[in-house]
């Protein structure tokens, strides 16, 4: 009996000594989870990125720097609904491939741009471009990038926040009536504007370690502020050129905007920084003739040609002034001989073959002895 006893005893015991190691893991797996599905409530810093997204309805937010910082701290989801009027269509300023950008004004007064990606897009590839976004320009700073103040990721929604430009997009400007709505955008206007994308691509290009490619450079990308400096924004499609400058292609997934988009993407050969190079060629023509590349026009003909097409055989021809915005009434000599040197820049931009295509650099450098 007592060896039947102490059998028991020994069998409870090795019981113990299994089950009880078991069961403190399981508690401590459980434990470990249950905080991981934990709203994540902490503001977080640039160097925190990429950002864990919480399961719960709560905000995590990013803030790189700016006079609103206080502002935008205690701002709940809910606060930032309401400074958009709900994310109301009144208060749409602009869109996208993955959603609607809002003006918002905070309860201190302070206003500010907010991006929405939309609910169909909060993964995927809306998502993709909303960590590239984080990642490209929320460590990136020069006077012709669009600033990026934070981000707001709350259960199935993502939101960009950025800095208000007023004057709204280059498209906006290029593509208005001239008379009641947006007026007129002059020629020294342009010039300016050229210039200032020119030297945000070449920063992009040749100062940042490693370069970053933008792959949608149009004129409603192009933002503008009081004084008509340009700022280039939505850097949802950027990519980081890892091989350096001189790397054949980041990615052979076609991005763009159809109109701008280099014959390399549209061959599916892959994209390089000359590609951003041929965008900018395509937006200099948009600029100067204030139509858009994705509409066909006819010739004299009567035959539906590619606006750029029509401009490069214009600028080869000699007759560039031709391709020039009528509005703009082109008739001093020194505005003149600047359309023409414009439309040169241009020309080397839009090359078929990329490595024909000057650098941004160059770009810059060509623009400024205009």
């Amino acid at each position: 009996m007592d060896r039947v006893y102490q059998a028991l005893v020994a069998a409870v015991a090795a019981f113990a000594a299994i089950s009880f190691p078991c069961l403190l893991i399981a508690f401590l797996c459980r434990h470990r989870k249950n905080r991981l599905l934990e709203p994540d409530r902490r503001c977080l810093s640039s160097s925190s990125l990429p950002v864990r997204v919480s399961t719960e309805l709560s905000s995590s937010w990013s803030l790189y720097g700016s006079s609103i910082d206080a502002s935008l701290k205690k701002l709940s989801l809910d606060d930032l609904a309401r400074a958009t009027g709900d994310f109301s269509p009144d208060n749409i300023i602009g869109d996208g491939s993955f959603g609607f950008v809002y003006r918002a004004v905070l309860p201190d007064g302070g206003a500010v741009a907010v991006k929405r990606l939309s609910a169909d897009h909060a993964t995927g590839a809306g998502n993709r471009e909303f960590r590239a976004e984080l990642e490209v320009l929320g460590s990136l700073s020069h006077r012709n990038l669009a600033r990026l103040l934070g981000y707001c990721a709350a259960g199935r929604d993502r939101l960009l926040v950025y800095e208000l430009l007023e004057r709204g997009s280059l498209d906006a400007w290029l593509h208005g009536d001239g008379a009641g709505g947006t007026p007129l955008l002059p020629w020294a206007a342009r010039l300016r504007v050229t210039r200032g994308v020119a030297a945000a691509l070449a920063f992009l290009h040749h100062d940042c370690h490693p370069p970053v490619l933008h792959r949608d450079v149009k004129s409603s990308n192009v933002l503008l502020d009081e004084g008509f400096e340009a700022k280039l924004a939505d850097f949802g499609h950027a990519r980081v050129v890892t091989g350096g400058p001189a790397a054949s292609h980041v990615s052979t997934q076609a991005a763009g905007t159809v109109g701008y988009m280099a014959p390399e993407i549209r061959q599916g050969v892959g994209a390089s920084i000359k590609a951003d190079v041929y965008s900018f060629g395509v937006l200099m023509i948009e600029i100067v003739a204030g139509r858009r590349p994705s509409w066909p026009m006819k010739n004299i003909g009567g035959k539906e040609v590619e606006p750029l097409k029509w401009a490069r055989e214009k600028v080869e021809a000699g007759m560039s002034l031709e391709i020039t915005d009528c509005r703009l009434q082109i008739e001093v000599e020194k505005e003149t001989k600047e359309v023409e040197a414009f439309l040169d820049i241009a020309h080397s931009c839009t090359e078929e073959c990329p490595k024909y295509r000057p650098t941004m650099k160059e770009v810059v450098e060509m623009l400024t002895k205009i």
